[in-house]
């Protein structure tokens, strides 16, 4: 028995039992179904783990890779969670749930030699290099290559369409709210890859440990680095609300890239939304919206969203933005207030967004833009 990825991987299983209790309780909501999915197979894959390291496979060799075709399934858990948290077209149609399904059949189709060719007796003597048989090896070896190749090319395949469901829907809050960082689930892309990199090493060291040849830090590292991502992401999920269809940035209607606008009415629509910055400094509302901002000028959200993108070259998050960092850098220059002070008064709700977009625009924190134009 390795004992020390046995007592992670043990810790990992109290922490999945306990947040499918949590997730148990909350309210039904097809994130929440997603979540507990993903949990549930999330607790198969360690199990896999824990019977491979605790030294379980001795008593039941025949249970042995029972677990890949389940493994498969992990990606598009992933991808469907990001559906049903991100996405405002929450339905998934029978052709998704049927090609997230080809995964398990075909790694079923893979072990199946392994599974009924082999008895118990021979699995158990692959553990060992003095009793192993180099055929019944052979037969082993290409079983789990062949589980790697399909569990990695599906992990990769769902995981970037994940990516692209996060950055559809952060594209989406910017066209039409100043204010994402509470909608934007930025820890979802950073645990999704954390994710990646982990299940691909682990997926790789398979193959050196038929040889007798181990990864450094693969008992160890691999194993604490694959908890730490797991509460991570654990309590992250277990925390996130769940956003409303609006909240989750509603495609703008036309969705344009070609203009629908006259050139004159772009200009009349851009000097409405100049004027309301400018001399009512709409911007300063750090709850501002394409919606408010439509009431406010009294134009559609359609007919703003085309003239920023068309005549402005940007979105309602960059433009609203930019009004706010211009006027911070003016109580920068022209006061002592203090930075958070000013952070909020422009319309900022946190420090780390606007140092970003601060930094962004003068390619300067707001201390060192400080200390610049005072020096």
């Amino acid at each position: 028995m390795d004992v020390v990825p046995t007592v992670i991987y043990s810790f990992m299983l109290g922490i999945i039992a306990l947040a499918l209790v949590q997730a148990g309780c909350k309210p039904k909501h097809q994130q929440t179904t997603f979540l507990i999915a993903l949990l549930c197979l999330l607790f198969i894959h360690v199990c896999g783990e824990l019977f491979i390291y605790s030294g379980a496979y001795r008593y039941l060799p025949g249970l042995a890779g029972l677990q890949f075709p389940i493994r498969t399934l992990l990606g598009p858990a992933l991808y469907f969670y990001a559906r049903a948290t991100m996405s405002p077209d929450v339905s998934i149609s029978a052709r998704s749930y049927a090609l997230a399904s080809l995964g398990p059949v075909l790694v079923i189709g893979a072990i199946i030699p392994f599974l009924f060719s082999l008895t118990p007796q021979e699995k158990l003597a692959l553990a060992d290099p003095a009793t192993r048989d180099p055929e019944h090896f052979k037969v082993a070896f290409l079983t789990c290559l062949t589980a790697m190749v399909i569990f990695i090319t599906f992990i990769a395949i769902y995981f970037v369409s994940a990516l692209k469901v996060h950055a559809r829907h952060r594209q989406q809050l910017m066209e039409r709210f100043a204010d994402i960082q509470s909608r934007s689930l930025d820890w979802f892309k950073v645990t999704l890859l954390l994710w990646g990199l982990v299940w691909f090493f682990y997926a790789t060291a398979y193959l050196p440990g038929f040889t007798g040849w181990r990864i450094p830090g693969q008992g160890f590292l691999l194993p604490l680095l694959e908890a730490s991502v797991l509460l991570a992401f654990t309590q992250l999920a277990l925390n996130q609300p769940i956003l409303t269809r609006e909240d989750k940035g509603i495609p703008i209607a036309h969705q344009i890239r070609t203009t629908t606008l006259s050139k004159s009415k772009m200009d009349a629509i851009a000097k409405k939304l100049q004027s309301v910055m400018t001399q009512e400094q709409l911007f300063m509302n750090d709850t501002l919206s394409l919606n408010q901002l439509s009431q406010s000028i009294s134009v559609s959200e359609n007919h703003i969203s085309e003239t920023l993108s068309q005549l402005l070259q940007t979105n309602f998050f960059q433009f609203v933005n930019g009004y706010r960092i211009e006027y911070a850098q003016k109580l920068l220059l022209d006061s002592d207030k203090r930075i958070s002070t000013i952070q909020y008064e422009v319309g900022f709700n946190a420090k780390s967004t606007f140092n970003t977009a601060f930094k962004k625009a003068t390619g300067l924190t707001p201390s060192q833009y400080r200390k610049q134009v005072h020096s």
